[in-house]
């Protein structure tokens, strides 16, 4: 399912299991946030095609964190440059990176105009990421959502919406 969150923002929800993934089109460059479960993938190809979006013409993928119902789509996307927590000097300069250790000791946050791309940090009504998984940390996710609780947005897109 596509939701337009802006004119140039889209969120692909899918019927399997797996992150949510957010398409934007910046720039004449089209930016994915995530790449959900390769369960997924026929459905992720699909919604984009009919976003008028070819594999080969994503430009940058930002994985909010390594878990495999974020990147499993990832070889997909082969003309992508790969942005993660550990290179975010790289994202185009209209996105701001947040690190949000808890979920994952690689989790981070991205904020774009006034919508935050919060992974497994944070969820509608007031949800979190686990910390029960290998690398989750209670304390770290709590201080991560006080410091996500002072950012300026408006938009809230989380990496699961149900």
């Amino acid at each position: 399912m596509i939701n337009q969150i802006k004119p140039n923002v889209h969120q692909l929800h899918f019927n399997t299991f797996g992150s949510t993934v957010y398409l934007i089109n910046l720039d004449d460059k089209n930016i994915l946030i995530d790449t959900s479960t390769k369960e997924n993938e026929q459905e992720l190809l699909k919604d984009l095609k009919k976003l008028n979006v070819q594999p080969e013409n994503i430009s940058i993928l930002i994985l909010t964190h390594n878990h495999y119902d974020h990147v499993g789509n990832n070889n997909l996307f082969k003309n992508a440059k790969i942005i993660t927590n550990k290179n975010p000097q790289d994202l185009p300069k209209e996105f701001k990176p947040i690190q949000t250790p808890g979920h994952t000791q690689d989790s981070f946050c991205i904020l774009y105009d006034d919508i935050l791309f919060s992974g497994d940090t944070i969820f509608h009504h007031n949800g979190r990421g686990r910390t029960d998984l290998s690398g989750g940390n209670e304390q770290q996710i709590l201080n991560s959502i006080r410091k996500l609780k002072k950012i300026n947005y408006k938009i809230l897109c989380p990496g699961h919406i149900d």
